[in-house]
C-alpha cells in the first residue's frame, strides 16, 4: 500500500490561499476547502483574496445561478438510508414505516430535510437485474416517496454509472434515470462515484421538470456548481483554523453535505458545516455495516437543526464574513451572516473549555445578545470605540448561534452527550432444532466435532459478519477497498445430516400443493414453477424455512455447509445456484444472510457487483436482505439439514 489510509491524501487537504498581490488565483478553482491562516492578522487579507477569486471565477464562467432560482427551500440535513433498514421497513409485516422512521429521526437528529433511498449496492449483481429494476420492482415506492414529501422531506434516488454488466434496458442511462425520477416523483439524484452528471443527464432531468437536484459524490467541479445544487463534502480535511468550503463560497445557495462514512466522531464535520452554513449527511448503516452516530454528535446536530430551520435565509446570505469578530485569542471561531441588516454569528469552540469572550463587535442600538442554541443571554462588556465583547461559558466542542433580540427566546439544554461509539452487534439468528433419529433419505450424516475453518470473502465495504472494515479510515482505495479477507473460526458442531442436493422446483411444488403456502409479500415468488428437476429458485429465507419445517428439517448453517462441501459430500444441481444458509444475522437495523457455493451467473465489469460464478467451499458472501420479495432471485436456492 503506497498511502496511509488514516491520514488525508494530498487531494483531500485544504488549499492554501496566496496572500501576495500577483498570485494566480485560478489555482483555487478546484479546492475542497480554502485553508485559513494561523495568524489572525492575516485574516482580512485572506478574506479579500477569497472575494477577489470569487468575483473573477464567476466572471470567467459567466455565472448566473439561474438553476438555484428553481429550487425551493434548503436541505441542510440528509440521511442516506438503506431502503430496507428496519427503522423504515417492517420485514415481518412487509410494509414501509415512513412515519416511524421520521419520528425517530426527529428524536435522534432533529429531523431530516432529505433522504436518499439507497437500494441496490451491495446486492446488485446477484442476478441480471439492473439498478433501475431494484427500484421499479417495489410497487409501493411512489407512495413511500409521497409519504416522505408529505412530511416535508425531499427524496432522492441514486445512480450507479458503473452498472454496465447487468440487464440492459432500452435507451440510455440518462433516459432511464429521468424516467425513474418522473415515475417515482422524487426530488433529485445522487451520483454514486461521480463528481458530476452534466450533459445528457442534466438535460434529461430538466425535461422532466425544473429544479431537480443533482448531487455528486465529493468535490463538485467549479463549472458544475451552475447546475448541481448540492454536493458531498466527503473526505474534506480542514485547516487548524477553520477554513471555507470553496463551493459554498462561490455560490451561497449551494448546499454541501459533510460526511466521513467510517468515522465514529463527527465533530470536525459538524463544526465545518456550522461555520460554513452548510449541511451534513447522516449515514449510520454503511452498506450493511453499523457506523452509528454518538449521543454528543446527535445533540450537536439537533441544536444546529433548530437554528437552520429558523435562520436559513442568513445561512445563504451574500453578506458572509468567515472568521469574523474574533476576540484575539483562543480557539472559539465565528462566521457572521447578515440578512435584512440583522447579523447572526455561528460559533464553534475548536479548543478546550472556554469561559470568556466569543466575539468582539459593534454594540447594538437595541436588544440583547443571545445564544439561540441554549436560549441564554450572553455576558457583554464594553471594550471602547462603541465595541463590546460577547461571550460566556462554552465547553470544548460546543457550538452557539449569536444574534441580537429584544424578545424572549426559548431555552434549551446545551448540546451534550456521550461521545463514545454506540456499538451494535450483528447477532446470528438461533438455528431451529430439527431432530431426526435416523438419517433421512437424500441426506448424509456428518460426525460431531471441533473444526478449524478458514472463511474467505471480498470486503467490498460490507465486511462479513457485521464488523466495520475501515474504522476511522480516511478513504480506503483499491486494492484495499475490494481486497479478499480471511476469517479463521473454530466451531463445535453436533452430529448432523445435510442434503446431498438442493431442493427442486418439483419438490417445492409438492409443498405448495400440500400446504397452500403463500408468502407475506408474493413478488418474485416462483418456487415450484420451474423445471421439476432444477434447483428451486425464487425463494427468500422465509420461503426456504417454511419448506424445511414442513419436511421436518431446517436449513444448514454456513459452517455445516462448508464442512460438508469440503468433505465432498455435496452435489450441485444444474444450473448452479447460491445456497441460502441458516446463518442469518441482524444488528437491529440491517438483516443479512451468508450464501455459499456460488452460482452460474456472474455480473462482469465492476468490482462493486456481488461475486458470481462457482465458488469453493471456503468462500462466503454476505447478502443483505431486502423486502418486497426482492431477495428472491433466479440464482439463489437452498438445501436442507437435520439434527442427529
Amino acid at each position: 500500500m503506497s498511502f496511509n489510509p488514516y491520514v488525508p491524501r494530498p487531494i483531500d487537504r485544504p488549499t492554501v490561499v496566496p496572500l501576495g498581490g500577483h498570485a494566480d488565483l485560478t489555482e483555487l478553482d478546484e479546492a475542497k476547502i480554502f485553508a485559513a491562516p494561523d495568524d489572525p492578522a492575516d485574516w482580512p487579507a485572506w478574506r479579500a483574496r477569497l472575494a477577489e477569486w470569487r468575483a473573477d471565477a464567476r466572471a470567467r464562467l459567466g455565472y448566473t445561478g439561474r438553476h438555484y432560482d428553481e429550487i425551493a427551500g434548503d436541505c441542510f440535513s440528509i440521511c442516506l438510508a438503506w431502503l430496507w433498514d428496519e427503522t423504515l421497513y417492517d420485514h415481518d409485516r412487509g410494509v414501509f414505516t415512513v412515519d416511524a422512521f421520521l419520528d425517530a429521526a426527529g428524536r435522534d437528529f432533529g429531523g431530516f430535510d432529505g433522504v436518499v433511498l439507497w437500494h441496490a449496492y451491495p446486492v446488485i449483481g446477484l442476478d441480471d437485474r439492473n439498478q433501475f429494476d431494484w427500484y421499479r420492482d417495489v410497487p409501493e415506492l411512489p407512495d413511500v416517496v409521497r409519504a416522505f414529501q408529505d412530511r416535508g422531506v425531499r427524496v432522492f434516488v441514486d445512480y450507479n454509472p458503473w452498472d454496465t454488466g447487468t440487464r440492459r434496458a432500452p435507451g440510455t442511462d440518462a433516459e432511464q434515470v429521468a424516467a425513474l425520477v418522473s415515475d417515482l416523483g422524487v426530488d433529485g439524484v445522487f451520483l454514486d462515484t461521480l463528481k458530476e452528471g452534466a450533459g445528457e443527464l442534466r438535460a434529461a432531468l430538466d425535461a422532466v421538470r425544473p429544479g431537480l437536484v443533482l448531487e455528486g459524490e465529493s468535490r463538485v467541479p467549479l463549472a458544475r456548481i451552475e447546475d448541481h445544487a448540492m454536493s458531498w463534502a466527503q473526505w474534506f480535511a480542514d485547516s487548524d483554523v477553520p477554513g471555507v468550503l470553496r463551493a459554498k463560497w462561490f455560490e451561497r445557495r449551494h448546499m454541501l453535505h459533510h460526511t466521513r462514512r467510517w468515522n465514529r466522531d463527527h465533530l470536525d464535520e459538524l463544526h465545518s458545516a456550522w461555520l460554513n452554513g452548510a449541511g451534513v449527511l447522516v449515514w449510520e448503516s454503511v452498506f450493511g455495516v453499523w457506523v452509528g452516530w454518538n449521543a454528543r454528535d446527535r445533540a450537536v446536530l439537533r441544536a444546529m437543526r433548530r437554528v437552520q430551520a429558523s435562520h436559513a435565509a442568513w445561512l445563504r446570505s451574500q453578506d458572509w464574513e468567515p472568521l469574523a469578530d474574533h476576540p484575539g485569542a483562543g480557539q472559539v471561531y465565528a462566521s457572521r451572516w447578515t440578512h435584512d441588516g440583522t447579523p447572526l454569528w455561528t460559533v464553534a469552540n475548536r479548543g478546550a473549555d472556554h469561559d470568556g469572550p466569543w466575539l468582539v463587535t459593534e454594540a447594538p442600538s437595541a436588544g440583547r445578545f443571545v445564544d439561540l442554541v441554549t436560549g441564554a443571554f450572553l455576558t457583554v462588556e464594553e471594550v471602547g470605540d462603541g465595541r463590546v465583547s460577547v461571550g460566556g461559558p462554552l465547553p470544548a466542542g460546543s457550538i452557539a448561534a449569536v444574534t441580537v433580540t429584544g424578545a424572549a427566546v426559548e431555552r434549551h439544554e446545551p448540546p451534550t452527550g456521550d461521545p463514545s461509539f454506540p456499538a451494535r452487534v450483528a447477532v446470528r439468528t438461533r438455528t431451529p432444532w430439527a431432530p431426526r433419529p435416523e438419517v433421512p433419505a437424500g441426506l448424509v450424516a456428518v460426525a460431531a466435532g471441533v473444526r478449524d475453518l478458514v472463511v474467505r470473502h471480498r470486503v467490498r465495504e460490507t465486511g462479513l459478519y457485521g464488523e466495520t472494515p475501515y474504522v476511522e479510515e480516511w478513504k480506503p482505495l483499491p486494492p484495499r477497498l475490494h481486497h479478499e479477507a480471511t476469517v479463521r473460526r473454530t466451531v463445535r458442531l453436533d452430529r448432523f445430516a445435510i442434503a446431498t442436493r438442493e431442493v427442486t422446483h418439483g419438490e417445492y411444488a409438492e409443498f405448495r400443493r400440500a400446504t397452500g403456502y403463500a408468502p407475506v409479500r408474493p413478488e418474485r415468488f416462483t418456487a415450484g414453477e420451474g423445471p421439476a428437476d432444477a434447483p428451486v429458485t425464487g425463494v427468500d429465507l422465509a420461503d426456504a424455512r417454511a419448506y424445511a419445517a414442513w419436511a421436518g428439517l431446517r436449513l444448514p448453517t454456513e459452517d455445516e455447509w462448508q464442512v460438508a462441501a469440503a468433505a465432498g459430500l455435496l452435489v450441485r444441481r444444474e444450473p448452479l445456484v447460491w445456497n441460502l444458509t441458516e446463518s442469518e444475522h441482524n444488528d437491529g437495523r440491517t438483516r443479512f444472510v451468508i450464501l455459499k457455493g456460488g452460482a452460474a451467473y456472474a455480473a462482469e465489469g465492476s468490482d462493486w457487483y456481488v461475486d458470481g460464478g462457482p465458488r469453493p467451499a471456503d468462500v462466503s458472501v454476505k447478502l443483505l436482505l431486502t423486502g418486497a420479495g426482492l431477495t428472491r432471485s433466479d440464482q439463489v436456492g437452498f438445501r436442507c439439514a437435520a439434527d442427529l
